[in-house]
């Protein structure tokens, strides 16, 4: 089907989505790095944004309600990642049910109308923005960040000097089995002796 691309993109964007809220921890949640200054989320409201913009994504535009609460009860750090794993399994598995007539109907978007394809790509590019943010708030809390889109600077920096590809968990079960157990990331090598940047002496 012409679109199952999409439904596999956004398969994997779940696993990159809790691959990064795993490497959090638990002390992490309400830290901003700058106490005062209220113009950027901290963890804990990364994670609420995240799973209350995509459940009315979902919701409203999508018209794939999965019947989930989109907060979980207790707002831990490994609860959000239960939910959002619990959710989004879902939604996946309504997107792998829908046929190409759903997906090129337009319906509206904010003030627009646009296809469903579109919404639903658009929806992962918005969720990839916030994931990013997350990155940047990891380092300044001085915690490694793993592969999301190829080597990261803890998996050994740039790929021409032989960076690999590292996530913290092959799959969302074993990430939720492990984060339950207390921690089973995979080993970071760190960034080694290589430059980190294509442009070291700026």
């Amino acid at each position: 089907m012409e679109y199952d691309f999409l439904v596999q993109t956004y398969e994997t964007e779940r696993l990159k989505t809790l691959s990064v809220w795993s490497t959090f921890k638990d002390e992490d949640m309400k830290i901003r790095p700058r106490p005062l200054d209220h113009r950027d989320r901290n963890g804990l409201e990364h994670m609420v944004h995240q799973c209350l913009s995509e459940n009315r994504w979902f919701c409203n535009m999508l018209d794939i309600d999965v019947q989930v609460p989109p907060l979980p009860e207790t707002e831990t750090r490994i609860e959000f990642i239960k939910r959002y794993a619990e959710a989004s399994e879902k939604r996946l598995a309504a997107l792998k049910e829908k046929g190409k007539s759903w997906w090129e109907t337009e319906v509206p978007f904010f003030d627009v109308k646009r296809c469903r394809a579109w919404i639903l790509l658009r929806r992962i590019t918005h969720t990839a923005h916030h994931r990013a943010e997350q990155g940047v708030l990891l380092r300044l809390l001085g915690r490694e960040n793993y592969s999301v889109y190829g080597p990261s600077i803890d998996s050994g920096c740039l790929a021409e000097h032989g960076a690999v590809t590292i996530y913290p968990y092959p799959d969302v079960e074993s990430l939720i089995e492990g984060e339950m157990a207390g921690g089973r990331k995979a080993k970071l090598p760190g960034p080694g002796d290589k430059p980190c940047t294509e442009r070291p002496d700026c």
